[in-house]
């Protein structure tokens, strides 16, 4: 029974309690709002939640991958018939199915699954790409003596120059997960939408082993320089979007890359690694602070081992790159702030998003906001619309329309823009 009061909506849960578990509660909610954006019919996703037990990520990854492999066996049995349209309308399915299935692949007794799961949907989702006749394309940006993979998604294949919206995806999230949380609605404006891995991200992380790096504008000018350089994509009206601890990747790059015209971080984070310190006792912060790594690594290898929790680490650890010591590890995230100064340094106009409830950043989009001296804008989500938690999942409507409406007040007001 869920413990809120009906008669206070202050406090009254905006969805019904899907799982116990509060990370597959969290899950869920999300999977709930990315299918009212179409990727997946919430039909489909009540089914499957429905099916799964709950707090067991075998269950989790199986009813899932059961999902993705129905969906693309129907895209490729539509494809086979000459619909091209309902062929990509299973691909893409098929490859957020994949990608969701991967949510707790660290639960699990044997990770293994992750390699081809994540394969089989990036397959898919090349074939969404592919499916659209020249509409989306794919664009390999240079990066670093190698290129990162990217998507240019169009709404249609002129090749017409546009705007273009740039996003940064959080520190897992996936390409079709990015459907709803700005491909779809930046589209439906008639822009252009570019979407990539960066380093420590899908891709670059499980098939190349390229860890996340702090220092975001090494990644996002080289995509810029990209865009500018197509003539589909009108290089002065250059909008960038962030989802999740993308604030923290696009926050840092807007200090240094100055083309956009808008940009909004969905949400703000100042500090990475407030959530890594949360759980450690103060005693710990201590060492962790004052340079003990010696003791601090002595005081993190005590204790019963749980080979569980250690996988869990072990995964959450990875993006960051290979560290032998706890200390080295907890002393990399703590790279990843913004502070005043870095952000004084940002003068593109931004949104910054802050829902109610917020679960893994909390208070930080206000100091990101309150820290920024460019202009700037505070959008609140709040339960009475439905729209708390980390990055508004019931309310991605809403918000697609609270960020497109201040990047469109923004282009219009350019001078580069006819």
């Amino acid at each position: 029974m869920n413990s809120t009061s009906p008669t206070n909506p202050a406090t009254r849960a905006s969805v019904p309690t899907l799982f116990a578990d509060p990370d597959f509660q969290v899950a869920g909610r999300s999977a709930l709002g990315k299918s009212a954006q179409g990727a997946i019919d919430l039909g489909l996703t009540f089914l499957t939640l429905s099916r799964i037990t709950d707090g067991d990520p075998s269950s989790w990854y199986q009813e899932w991958r059961d999902l993705a492999d129905n969906q693309r066996s129907r895209a490729e049995q539509a494809h086979d018939d000459g619909h091209f349209q309902t062929a990509g309308a299973h691909f893409l399915a098929a490859s957020d199915a994949y990608s969701r299935a991967l949510a707790f692949v660290d639960g699990m007794p044997d990770d293994g699954v992750l390699g081809p799961t994540f394969r089989a949907g990036r397959d898919s989702w090349d074939a969404f790409i592919a499916s659209t006749r020249g509409r989306h394309v794919a664009v390999a940006v240079p990066y670093e003596g190698g290129t990162l993979p990217g998507y240019l998604l169009r709404p249609d294949a002129t090749g017409a120059p546009r705007p273009t919206m740039v996003v940064a995806n959080g520190s897992d999230g996936s390409l079709p997960g990015l459907w709803a949380e700005g491909i779809r609605s930046g589209l439906e404006r008639g822009w252009n939408v570019f979407v990539f891995d960066g380093p420590g991200q899908q891709s670059m992380l499980f098939e190349r082993g390229v860890p996340f790096r702090p220092d975001w504008e090494k990644v996002l000018t080289p995509v810029v320089d990209s865009l500018v350089a197509r003539d589909d994509v009108d290089g002065e009206s250059l909008l960038a979007y962030a989802i999740s601890q993308g604030g923290y990747w696009l926050g840092r790059a807007l200090a240094f890359e100055h083309r956009f015209v808008a940009a909004a971080l969905d949400g703000g984070v100042v500090d990475v690694s407030r959530t890594w310190n949360a759980n450690l006792p103060p005693e710990m912060l201590a060492l962790l602070h004052g340079g003990q790594k010696e003791t601090f690594d002595q005081y993190m290898g005590q204790g019963p081992s749980d080979p569980a929790l250690e996988r869990q680490f072990a995964f959450r650890a990875r993006p960051y790159g290979a560290f032998d010591s706890a200390f080295d590890l907890f002393t990399a995230v703590g790279t990843y702030t913004l502070g005043a100064d870095l952000v004084a340094q940002i003068t593109t106009p931004t949104l910054v998003t802050d829902p109610d409830d917020e679960d893994f950043f909390p208070g930080q989009s206000r100091e990101m906001y309150d820290l920024l001296r460019a202009p700037k804008q505070l959008a609140r989500f709040t339960r009475e619309d439905g729209a708390e938690h980390h990055c508004q999942p019931l309310g991605r409507t809403l918000t697609g329309l609270t960020v497109n409406d201040f990047f469109a007040d923004h282009l219009a007001t350019s001078p580069h823009v006819v």
